[in-house]
């Protein structure tokens, strides 16, 4: 999943006139035509495509509500979840 987010250099809390104002300056910066670069077509497709979706209220909904959903607030508190939830249980009784 790309995060339109870090294609922008935003944070999630962004408001929609610093969506616009860094779309301005990354789609200026990598557009094909003033950056040699052989990465800039693609970096400025991916900033067209985050500005898309987060400039649209009801994507950047779904958007934040997926993007919610696949990330871990806590990997090491979900890891030790999974841990004592599925393995406990099958070690416990078991000497080797």
């Amino acid at each position: 999943m790309t995060d339109h987010y870090t294609a922008l250099g935003l944070d999630s809390a962004a408001r929609l006139a610093d969506v616009k104002r860094a779309f301005r300056q990354k789609a200026s910066f990598w557009h094909p035509d003033k950056n040699a670069d052989p990465q800039a077509p693609a970096r400025f497709r991916a900033v067209q495509q985050a500005y898309e979706v987060l400039s649209d209220t009801e994507k950047r909904q779904a958007y934040d509500d997926n993007r919610r959903r696949n990330l871990l607030d806590s990997p090491l508190a979900t890891a030790t979840d999974i841990w004592q939830n599925y393995f406990d249980p099958l070690t416990q009784g078991t000497e080797p």
